[in-house]
């Protein structure tokens, strides 16, 4: 891994993505959405604060486990402007996003329980799905295999 003197606070795209181990292309989406920011030179060429580092850390292990970068971008700008992600913050964020997660497990689990049923049955009735009708909410009110929008007569 690339070293980094102390005495450079700034990076370059380049040095961002090797020390980071994102992409390029990754650091320009991240900066188009906000996640990031840099300034630019008199050349117009990208310069990032070290603290950028982090802040990227703390988005890819955000992507890992899965919390939409809408979510991350919002977490980030709850933080004081530009300020670098702490253990802290990481400790109550992920705290709040672990209900979400644990309904994503318990969906996974359900998918991967129930995915053979959807090659022996192939109509994904929902009648009886698991799948696309968990509990059976809709049969009471409908039948067949997809869900039809609700006409409303006028």
């Amino acid at each position: 891994m690339p070293q980094i003197p102390e005495k450079i606070h700034e990076l370059t795209v380049g040095q961002l993505s090797a020390r980071s181990g994102a992409a390029v292309s990754a650091l320009h989406f991240y900066e188009t959405k906000g996640l990031i920011s840099s300034r630019r030179t008199s050349g117009n060429q990208r310069r990032y604060g070290r603290d950028t580092l982090r802040r990227v850390a703390f988005i890819r292990a955000a992507q890992r486990v899965g919390i939409p970068l809408a979510t991350v971008r919002d977490a980030l700008a709850q933080l004081p402007e530009e300020r670098t992600p702490t253990r802290e913050d990481w400790a109550r964020l992920s705290g709040t996003w672990r209900a979400e997660l644990d309904e994503r497990i318990t969906q996974l689990g359900r998918l991967r329980d129930h995915l053979s049923d959807c090659i022996g049955c192939g109509c994904l009735s929902l009648e009886n799905c698991v799948l696309s009708n968990p509990d059976d909410v809709f049969g009471e009110r409908l039948t067949g295999s997809r869900l039809m929008p609700e006409r409303r007569d006028a």
